[in-house]
């Protein structure tokens, strides 16, 4: 409701029969009507604010996101959520599963929720102040009876109630990024357990093919057939791979208990697939990526929003400088015996500015306002330098796993075959085989290694498009 409307209410009540009342109570009624005229505008929505947030973030991500109040509803979810662990997750699925269970995110729902109440506080006017002075000495009275309202503060509500709806759809948009920011770091703690899981079991046959060429080695030397060196050499391999094995295991227990905080279930509770998807078969230029950067960018929305807002305080502040209170209202003394008749008239309160002329705050509101605008320039020079670094990795992960595929793996698959057969002609020794076994499942490794860097850099470099995210578990 604009000033506009307030104003034609307040000519529609003076219209009615009020003009028949004293001043006192004229001005009382005028300012109860405007009062409760204001404080009518000042409604929570339906949905607090999160009906925007699914919107925004329907634009970036397929998946459905929910905030639970009741118990029947954190039910569904629950339900849900049951449904998807009950299959081995891909990246969509877990991702879906984040966004519906995660806590953390369920916690910053409620901002929306604190935000939207400030904005509702803004739209409603102070409660009026009655006041008394009551004494008495010998049969003589005095009372002093005032009621009033701060009529300042009907004056600055437009603008307050303009800088709560900047702030509020501030909150909107800096909650559909923890919303995205969570989908990205599920995303990458996904490919982390896939690949690790991969892994381990990668690892494991390198295991195993050193120690069956360091047992091979161990019955040779006992046989006199072999020097102790190369059968010290073939125990080190194993121990090396044995101690390959523990780590990978390890980050095996790691990656899925990251996944676990994200997801909020139990590690028991989850099961993935068994590989991490292909390579795609070209990837992007970088042009279309930086074209959408400042359409898309949340964080630089956010700012923007933050900024207007401020801008709008600081106009606040220079209309407030002088005075920020001022109450009136209608009041009535009686001086003499207990009978005598009322005086009545109107009690007006203001502040002075005798002492502080509002130079600090409005200093203070400026000194805010240019931080402001200075902070949301960097962050669009970042957003730049953000995506072109991290289409450089994106790019250089797909170049590096692409060679790693259609080159190194394949000769050192060829080489294992090729000694394979020499092996079967008698050829060559078992442990020569045994090392092209370890170089052949090593070029896998290094290869699974190198899947996981591009799908993680593909990751980041969506989230680049949607705003600066720290690389850290939730």
């Amino acid at each position: 409701m604009n000033i506009q409307t307030i104003n034609m209410t307040l000519r529609k009540v003076n219209l009615m029969n009020i003009n028949q009342f004293p001043v006192q109570y004229r001005t009382i009624a005028v300012l109860v009507s405007a009062s409760l005229l204001l404080g009518g505008c000042a409604t929570f929505s339906k949905d607090g604010g999160f009906g925007s947030v699914q919107q925004t973030t329907q634009q970036h991500i397929k998946q459905k996101i929910a905030w639970p109040k009741t118990k029947e509803e954190q039910s569904k979810i629950n339900d849900q959520v049951n449904a998807l662990l009950e299959h081995k997750l891909d990246v969509e699925s877990a991702v879906q599963i984040a966004l519906l269970n995660n806590k953390r995110l369920q916690a910053s729902y409620y901002e929306l929720g604190i935000s939207e109440a400030d904005l509702v506080q803004a739209g409603r006017l102070p409660n009026p102040r009655f006041s008394m002075l009551y004494t008495k000495n010998n049969g003589d009275y005095k009372i002093e009876q005032a009621f009033t309202f701060n009529v300042f503060s009907l004056i600055t509500m437009p603008k307050a109630v303009e800088i709560e709806k900047r702030r509020f759809e501030q909150v909107q948009k800096e909650t559909a990024l923890d919303v995205l920011k969570l989908a990205n770091h599920t995303r990458l703690a996904y490919f982390d357990a896939v690949a690790a899981t991969e892994l381990v079991k990668y690892s494991e046959q390198v295991r195993e093919s050193a120690e069956a060429s360091a047992e091979l080695a161990r019955r040779m030397y006992k046989a006199g057939n072999w020097n102790k060196l190369e059968q010290a050499r073939e125990q080190s391999f194993y121990a090396d791979a044995a101690l390959d094995y523990a780590n990978a295991r390890n980050k095996q227990v790691k990656a899925y208990e990251t996944l676990s905080r994200l997801l909020s279930v139990s590690s028991e509770q989850i099961s993935i697939v068994e590989r991490l998807p292909d390579l795609p078969k070209s990837v992007e230029d970088l042009q279309p990526f930086e074209k959408a950067a400042f359409e898309n960018r949340l964080d630089l929305q956010a700012m923007r929003l933050e900024t207007d807002a401020l801008a709008k305080q600081l106009g606040l502040t220079k209309t407030t400088r002088f005075i920020n209170v001022l109450e009136i209202g209608p009041a009535r003394v009686l001086e003499g015996r207990r009978g005598d008749p009322y005086k009545k008239g109107l009690e007006i309160g203001f502040e002075i500015p005798l002492f502080d002329w509002g130079t600090a705050r409005v200093a203070k509101a400026e000194a805010i306002y240019m931080q402001a605008v200075n902070e949301t320039a960097q962050v669009a020079i970042n957003a730049q330098s953000e995506i072109r670094e991290a289409y450089n990795t994106y790019r250089t992960n797909y170049d590096v796993t692409k060679h790693l595929r259609d080159e190194i793996v394949p000769i050192r698959k060829r080489i294992l075959s090729e000694n394979q057969l020499r092996y079967n002609g008698m050829l060559t020794s078992p442990f020569e085989l045994f090392g092209d076994a370890r170089a052949q499942v090593a070029s896998v490794k290094n290869y699974i290694e190198a899947l996981r860097e591009f799908w993680m850099a593909d990751s980041k470099l969506q989230m680049t498009l949607i705003g600066t995210t720290p690389m850290e578990g939730q």
